[in-house]
């Protein structure tokens, strides 16, 4: 049943994307801008590249793990003033990490800015549900949403390369600090009004909720699901940079044009995705994600010229993201009056395979080499599209 919604509370409603946009897009910056460095940091502090890239795991697993203690908080005592807190952690924590001389103390930092990143993005996507009650208008708000993040990613990607040259990695971290200390300005302002304190939190009460989570099939379903996209897709993104020096192909400038180019293709994806589901309707599309992002993958495993490598990774970002925003978009619909929980639940499971992704990879590496592992990651997203068309029949489930 559709709900008239007067012009000030679209107004609200807006402003509230455009402050958590904002947020979404720090956060976002923050979790890809190193990739592209880790040859230059691993040259400046005598380290082995292969070592460096699990700062990669280092962010992704406390990302992860932290999701089970602030989807409750969120819930429980608002969701605002969680991403409040998180802003701000995060942004000192980058400050720290550019003063450092140390690859262990880098370490440590990297897993702190994970933690103080976790709960910001799927927070805020929990927020837009709370805020947009009609599911087609909600596929529309994330997907301006979305939109924000991917423009993070990509300034990390590209940016991160290209500066760090310039102004050296150090330098980098601290322009992502300065980032996320202007989106706690924002969101602080922003929200200074807002009913943050809606209750206590409750241990009880969080396990009831995860309980009641955990025992929705359709909820299982899509947690299993970014699982296996964080393993397949993110864990080449690390070795991008080593594999380009080893090949004689680039450095850090060609390695983030590279990791740009995902992010591009998931702009192109928001610009595209209301054709592409009234066109194909979800199965058909998850299907043909599936199929694009392998077929690209299959691109990327003789090691080709970085051009021919960024093409097919803008490939591998579009079909990464007609998958990953259908499931995105479901979460924040699986228990209503549950979502920081049921999305922090879907960030986790996403986080730990981007955390696993890395190590995955490096195994593969090891013992087939560039070529059989990027088939070996591109016939997965073949067999998940397959499989998530199957079970994601409904575009949406029935209300409860």
């Amino acid at each position: 049943m559709s709900e008239s919604v007067s012009p000030g509370e679209a107004e609200r409603t807006r402003r509230t994307i455009l402050i958590l946009s904002v947020c979404g897009f720090a956060s976002a910056l923050s979790t890809r801008f190193v990739d592209p460095m880790i040859g230059v940091i691993a040259r400046d502090l005598a380290a082995d590249p292969l070592t460096v890239a699990l700062l990669s795991t280092a962010y992704a697993l406390p990302y992860a793990l932290i999701q089970p203690v602030l989807g409750p908080f969120g819930d429980a005592v608002g969701k605002e003033l969680v991403v409040k807190v998180l802003l701000i952690a995060l942004a000192i924590v980058l400050l720290a990490a550019s003063l450092t001389t140390d690859l262990t103390a880098l370490f440590v930092l990297r897993v702190l800015s994970g933690a103080a990143a976790g709960g910001i993005i799927p927070i805020a996507l929990a927020t837009i549900g709370d805020r947009v009650a009609a599911m087609g208008e909600r596929q529309v708000a994330i997907g301006r949403f979305l939109t924000a993040t991917i423009s993070g990613q990509l300034l990390g990607g590209v940016g991160s390369g290209a500066l760090a040259g310039v102004i050296s990695w150090r330098g980098v971290f601290a322009v992502a600090a300065g980032i996320s200390a202007v989106a706690a300005v924002a969101v602080l302002l922003g929200f200074r009004s807002a009913n943050a304190a809606r209750g206590e939190f409750s241990l009880r009460i969080a396990l009831d909720r995860y309980r009641r989570i955990l025992g929705i099939p359709r909820a299982l379903a899509l947690m299993a699901f970014v699982f296996a996209e964080g393993v397949l897709v993110f864990g080449v993104q690390p070795y991008i940079a080593p594999l380009l020096e080893r090949d004689g192909l680039g450095g850090a400038t060609e390695a983030g044009l590279i990791i740009g180019g995902f992010a591009i293709g998931g702009i192109i994806y928001t610009l595209i995705v209301r054709w592409l589901l009234a066109t194909l309707g979800l199965p058909r599309m998850l299907r043909t994600a599936g199929l694009i992002a392998a077929l690209a993958f299959g691109a990327l495993a003789p090691g080709l010229p970085w051009g021919f490598q960024a093409a097919a990774m803008v490939v591998v970002g579009a079909g990464f993201y007609m998958l990953h925003n259908s499931f995105q978009t479901q979460i924040t619909e699986v228990v209503p009056d549950a979502r920081a929980s049921a999305v922090s639940m879907h960030a986790f499971s996403f986080f730990i395979g981007q955390a696993l992704g890395p190590v995955t990879y490096g195994l593969l590496l090891g013992t087939i080499d560039r070529g059989g592992a990027m088939l070996v990651c591109g016939a997965g997203l073949l067999v998940l599209g397959l499989v998530a068309a199957t079970v994601l029949r409904e575009a949406y489930p029935r209300a409860r």
